[in-house]
């Protein structure tokens, strides 16, 4: 008997710990949206959830339970002992039907839970539904608005799956009743069933073909998304054949299961059977064999003709589901007339080159940057600042704290003292040391600022490597910052994470971080307050799920010298009709939102950056408490905006083709496109400040170049603009097809092909050193396009990357030096037309003449000995350091 009542504990034990594990996450997901503002979320999905699940979960057991009612009022003449395949099983009728209606009871239970648990899962659909909106566009096909498409065909399909469910399930539920009762007999020679059990049966046969004809209307919507091979959506088959095949078959089909239905009840198997016969021959004839006939004799031989109407269908809707139709095509007929002239009326762009790729300086910036080993640089991110009042595209990089490092792991480390990490690294994306190294504008723990950026709250709680909690407020002090003679500590001060002032919270939080030391922790005090979903990406999923988020948030310096995340989030759905989906089915994306959160008290802020997306106003409509318009954004963090790099390459993926609007023209892929790669990755999208044609200032834009499909030469570049009253705004400039214009992979092959440029990348890498060839961009000035390639050295792998030379192709020319003035000065001559750029020389070179003579002297010695040795590469490297100096001596 003990042994039994252990067990029946343990049952319960199982039964109950998941309950009590989502009642903890229930209460600490609530105190989250509090801390964060967002309460009315919470309410808003759970009451859908809950009232969703309700829904669904008791029509299914209403349904059960009213065709159990009646199953179970009947009576059936056999009783007593009945035999299943023979005499192999022989059962009790009167002892089994004495159980049907608690276990039928059990199980509709059982199909409640389980409908009420998918319905609650479908919330998004039903808050979709209830808020929808019209787009004021309609399908070509069937002329439904779009916002049927994207708002109610989801729900009526999540309803019709739903009764085929219910259907299914009651059918099944009923029948093993009937078996019980003997209304159906198993024989020898098959199922004798009660007329009472047939006629229960051909009612349920009746409102399930009503079922299947919705599916065949809901049929009809789905062609819409077709793939017919050289574009999507419906097709001259899919509107001439299946369409017309859908029609017919959701009025054919109730008639045909009033028919079946009728046969049940009376017992005419023909009768029953005919119906359904004749429908499938129908569907097989009508969405099979007739369009295939159709496609291979009519539409096969005449193809251009017969689906340009269609053609236009995926052009249009394509460009509507990704926002193409805002790119602006303009003419940009390049030259090569760019003298020296233009390059000092362009010093802004010339400036602002970029000439550290993110991977070296990654590197770079970890060895030099990274100060202890349990700091880490994720990632090194593009933005543009005032500094001291030039504007500047910067490359910037947090410096957060890495848990897997810490040299003592243990949780008073982990949860108290080490909570946050520090600071930033932030320097200029052109300008080098004389040892191939990064400036800096902000460096150093505390952070030591060169410019007129200042960061006065460097610490960093919540960030890309932060773990899943910490206590702050205990009696341990947080560490801070090392120095030479100790450790500095410092409290946390701000308004973020959850008050553990009782020993319910704590008991709570204990639980749901799965350990007893929160509870018994003596550090903890009624001040203490417990910082969770740290990690940024994982802190506005939790806030806005129906989101998706750019994977690469980068980091802005506010006005008041603290630190703000940005991520940018887009709206998304697979219900666009004609429209080419990506890979996972989205057709339409929308960069809609940007989200902003405080990297020291965690805040939140989502803010629509396009208040023309339905999707967006829609769920503005389901949520009105979480959304804000851009123009309530602080001025100083609207400044950063940038257009999202991810988004503009997945745009020009698809323009690549949908820049071609003629159907014909896109058909036979007169003028397709595609995105240059160097080696086997295509080129990225990359920031710069530039000028663009036509207009009179420097702008912060993202660019890309594009090459014809299959071709090295440019066929034109697409730029989207971040300042201002222009953010958003993308312009493609088209390259004039009846003359060469050089594309990176061109550019690339005539750098390998120059004699002294491939000399010296083999001597560098015989003497062991790694050649790392940055990217190479394609920056256009004036008419015209000047090509830029950094090249890193690195001891090795594990090494230190320097900038040690700069590549600069320019119409037929190109020529490598120490950095981008030297460079330029031998591609268009004259030192005056340079003199608004940073040089990159140090003041070391920048001596007195005697110093720079005797430097000038020992380079030349240098030289006469490598020419005597016959190592002509060194010899060629040490004549251009001569010409430098000589050229400073000559100022």
């Amino acid at each position: 008997m003990p042994k039994n009542r252990f067990i029946v504990i343990l049952i319960l034990l199982a039964l109950l710990l998941p309950f009590i594990s989502g009642l903890l996450n229930f209460y600490t997901d609530w105190l989250f949206f509090v801390e964060t503002g967002f309460s009315s979320v919470f309410t808003t999905t759970l009451y859908a959830k809950t009232g969703a699940g309700l829904l669904f979960g008791g029509l299914i057991f209403i349904f059960v339970q009213a065709n159990l009612y009646y199953t179970n009022r009947g009576q059936f003449p056999l009783s007593g002992i009945f035999i299943v395949g023979g005499s192999n099983l022989r059962l009790n009728r009167d002892e089994a039907v004495r159980f049907v209606k608690p276990v039928s009871i059990i199980v509709s239970i059982v199909l409640a839970l389980i409908a009420g648990n998918w319905g609650s899962m479908q919330w998004e659909e039903l808050l979709l539904f209830t808020h929808r909106l019209d787009v004021g566009t309609v399908d070509p096909v069937i002329g439904k608005d779009i916002g049927f498409y994207l708002f109610s065909l989801p729900f009526i399909e999540m309803l019709k799956a739903f009764a085929s469910f219910t259907l299914v399930a009651t059918t099944a539920v009923a029948g093993a009743v009937y078996f019980v009762r003997g209304g159906i007999i198993l024989t020898d020679r098959g199922a004798s069933i009660d007329v009472r059990v047939r006629r229960h049966l051909a009612v349920l046969v009746g409102i399930f073909a009503c079922v299947i004809a919705a599916g065949f209307y809901l049929d009809s919507f789905r062609l819409l998304f077709s793939n017919n091979g050289s574009f999507y959506g419906a097709g001259y088959v899919d509107v001439n054949s299946r369409l017309m095949t859908c029609k017919v078959l959701t009025f054919l089909t109730p008639l045909a299961g009033i028919m079946l239905a009728a046969g049940i009840w009376k017992g005419t198997w023909r009768m029953a059977l005919l119906p359904p016969v004749i429908l499938f021959a129908l569907y097989f004839i009508g969405i099979s064999v007739y369009p295939a006939l159709l496609q291979k004799f009519k539409v096969a031989p005449n193809e251009l003709a017969l689906e340009t109407p269609y053609i236009e269908n995926n052009i249009k809707f394509t460009r509507l589901g990704y926002d193409l139709d805002k790119i602006e095509t303009i003419p940009f007929d390049v030259d090569t007339k760019l003298s020296s002239a233009d390059i000092t009326n362009n010093a802004a762009t010339i400036k602002n080159i970029r000439l550290w790729d993110h991977a070296p300086l990654l590197k770079t910036y970890s060895q030099l940057q990274q100060i202890r080993t349990y700091y880490k640089f994720f990632d090194v991110d593009n933005d543009r600042y005032l500094v001291n009042g030039q504007y500047t595209q910067v490359m910037l990089s947090p410096r957060e704290l890495s848990y897997a490092d810490l040299p003592s792991k243990n949780w008073i480390n982990e949860r108290l003292i080490f909570t946050h990490g520090n600071g930033i690294t932030f320097g200029p994306v052109s300008r080098i040391s004389k040892e191939g190294l990064p400036e800096f504008f902000v460096k150093d723990i505390p952070p030591v600022s060169l410019a007129d950026i200042k960061v006065t709250r460097p610490e960093i709680y919540f960030g890309e490597l932060s773990n899943d909690y910490v206590v702050v407020k205990t009696r341990v002090p947080e560490f801070s910052y090392p120095t030479a003679t100790g450790n500095i500590n410092t409290t946390y001060t701000g308004k973020g994470g959850v008050a553990i002032d009782s020993l319910l919270r704590k008991s709570l939080f204990a639980a749901k971080f799965k350990t007893e030391k929160i509870l018994l922790s003596s550090d903890i005090t009624a001040e203490s307050r417990i910082l969770y979903n740290r990690n940024i990406n994982q802190r506005v999923k939790a806030l806005a799920p129906f989101l998706r988020f750019e994977g690469d948030p980068y980091m802005v310096v506010d006005e008041k010298g603290g630190l703000t995340w940005i991520i940018d989030a887009y709206t998304h759905s697979d219900r666009l009709p004609c429209s080419k989906p990506l890979k996972g089915g989205i057709n339409y994306m929308r960069n809609s939102v940007k989200a902003v959160v405080d990297a020291y008290d965690g805040s939140v802020n989502f803010y629509i950056s396009d208040s023309a997306d339905v999707l967006a106003k829609v769920y503005n409509r389901m949520f009105p408490g979480l959304f804000k318009p851009l123009s309530a954004m602080p001025e100083h963090l609207r400044r950063h905006l940038r257009y999202p790099h991810q988004f503009l390459q997945l745009q020009a993926s698809l323009f690549a083709a949908y820049h071609m609007t003629d159907p014909k023209v896109f058909y036979n892929k007169e003028n397709l496109w595609q995105v240059p790669a160097l080696g086997e990755k295509p080129m990225e999208p990359y920031y710069t400040i530039m000028k663009l044609p036509g207009e009179k200032t420097e702008e912060y834009v993202l660019l890309l170049p594009f090459t014809p499909s299959n071709r090295d030469n440019l066929a034109a570049w697409l730029t989207a603009r971040c300042d201002g009253a222009n953010y958003g705004k993308i312009r493609a400039y088209t390259f004039p097809r009846d003359r060469l214009i050089y594309g990176p992979k061109q550019i690339d092959a005539r750098i390998n092909q120059d004699s002294f440029i491939s000399q010296q990348l083999t001597l560098w890498n015989q003497r062991g050193s790694e050649v790392i060839r940055g990217s190479m961009l394609v920056i256009p000035i004036e008419k015209s396009l000047l090509y830029v390639q950094p090249l890193f050295l690195a001891a090795d792998k594990a090494g230190l990357p320097e900038l040690k030379r700069v590549i600069v192709a320019f119409g037929d020319e190109v020529v490598m030096e120490e950095n981008l003035e030297l460079a330029l000065q031998r591609l268009f001559g004259g030192r005056k037309a340079f003199a608004a750029m940073p040089s990159a020389v140090t003041p070391e070179t920048r001596g007195a003449p005697a110093t720079l003579a005797k430097e000038a002297m020992g380079i030349y010695e240098k030289a006469i000995n490598l020419q005597r040795q016959g190592n002509w590469p060194g010899y060629g490297e040490e004549l251009r350091k001569l010409e430098q100096v000589l050229r400073q001596m000559a100022k």
